[in-house]
């Protein structure tokens, strides 16, 4: 019986942790649009395979955005903006230093060539952290796709209100048998 409770306890702490570990993901995504922040730091998805083995596709990278580009050298990582809507995180290969500011030639980590465009300063947009989360980009878009929001929410508290209803149900007939064992005592 003791192992049944504790199985039991250890069942509902687990789905209400799973659900409030879900409600907390989806409702980040959701609030900032899928690269949530903490502590200064912006979180990005990955979403080529250009920087491994540095960060695999699918991670989510930490980048500081205020930065100065002044500071930036050669074999740092930076997320910078390739044109009005792409964001692109490769490394820092070379500066120019120009006297309007410097100029960086990147390139990812795979790629066997530089980028083609030089990134001006004003288009750096953050610097790479050093901190990675492998595969979490993938449960991030998930949680912000209506089947990630009914999976990732509404299943798991079902589950656990599922699994209170039959907790419920087995007290009940554990009272219903200590009650005729009562009557039939007496």
């Amino acid at each position: 019986m003791k192992i049944k409770r504790l199985l039991s306890t250890t069942i509902n702490i687990l789905l209400f942790a799973v659900l409030c570990l879900m409600i907390m993901i989806v409702v980040i995504s959701k609030a900032s649009g899928g690269e949530p922040s903490l502590f200064g730091n912006e979180f990005k998805i990955v979403l080529s395979g250009s920087m491994e083995p540095t960060f695999k596709t699918g991670s989510v990278i930490a980048v500081k955005p205020e930065i100065n580009t002044a500071d930036l050298k050669a074999n740092d990582v930076i997320t910078f903006l390739r044109d009005e809507r792409t964001l692109v995180t490769h490394r820092i290969v070379e500066v120019i230093e120009t006297g309007a500011g410097n100029l960086f030639k990147t390139q990812g980590d795979s790629n066997a060539y530089a980028d083609a465009e030089l990134v001006l300063d004003q288009n750096v947009v953050a610097q790479y952290t050093g901190f990675t989360i492998p595969y979490l980009g993938y449960m991030m878009n998930f949680a912000n796709s209506q089947l990630g929001i009914v999976l990732l929410l509404i299943l798991p508290g079902v589950l656990l209100l599922g699994y209170a209803i039959l907790s419920i149900y087995q007290g009940f007939k554990i009272l219903d048998k200590e009650a005729k064992k009562i009557s039939e005592s007496h």
